[in-house]
């Protein structure tokens, strides 16, 4: 099972997105600060950002035979 998250919480035409394959939101959101930090200045990481964007994360399960 992995999480992830890929970067439509904001306007603009952003490609990223992450995956944990610990099944690890914290390790999610770490990566996702990097990336608000580095690209996405304009956007403060609130109580209320961050809560936004944890809603974002997805669960993949994913079979044996996929990879």
């Amino acid at each position: 099972m992995t999480k992830t998250i890929t970067c439509n919480f904001t306007d603009k035409d952003c490609s990223w997105s992450a995956e944990s394959t610990r099944n690890d939101d914290e390790e999610l959101m770490s990566m996702v600060k990097e990336h608000v930090l580095a690209e996405h200045k304009e956007i403060e990481l609130n109580p209320e950002n961050i809560a936004n964007v944890k809603s974002l994360i997805k669960v993949t399960k994913r079979f044996w035979w996929w990879g």
